[in-house]
């Protein structure tokens, strides 16, 4: 045991959010019929188009292993490959119309819980909930 560390229902509250936010991805991926890899590969397309090396960063893989996931999510029509706008000679993976419905239709649900969750907040509520969650952020951080 911790010292000083004593159990309290938020944090058991906070506890099992990692826990089921740790599942999620893979639940989320084997309903989808996805690699949690490819899952991951999907959310961060959804914000830019990225480059295979720039994706494989973000993913924690090697550039082979990314080539992989690309290939398999190009294979299902989720993403495509196409020249850099501003450098022809380098390619960029682009999300396509069927990698972000499938991306919002297996998201929506849970994206609507939280929504409306957020949305029964008032405004002393929401900042008590942003300082715990921030600081149990910074507390996690801390071990990177």
């Amino acid at each position: 045991m911790v010292p000083q560390w004593q159990g309290s229902t938020t944090l058991d509250a906070l506890q099992e959010l990692v826990d089921v936010g740790t599942r999620v991805p893979h639940e989320v991926a084997r309903k989808a019929g996805l690699s949690t890899s490819e899952l991951h590969s999907l959310r961060h397309l959804m914000g830019a188009p990225m480059g295979p090396v720039e994706l494989a960063r973000a993913l924690g893989v090697t550039s082979a292993a990314s080539s992989g996931i690309v290939d398999r999510l190009v294979t299902r029509g989720h993403v495509t490959r196409r020249a850099h706008a501003a450098d022809g000679r380098r390619t960029e993976v682009v999300i396509t119309d069927s990698g972000r419905t499938e991306v919002y239709t297996r998201m929506a649900p849970m994206f609507t819980a939280l929504a409306a969750l957020d949305a029964s907040l008032d405004a002393h509520d929401r900042d008590v909930v942003e300082r715990y969650l921030r600081g149990a952020t910074a507390a996690m951080r801390s071990l990177m």
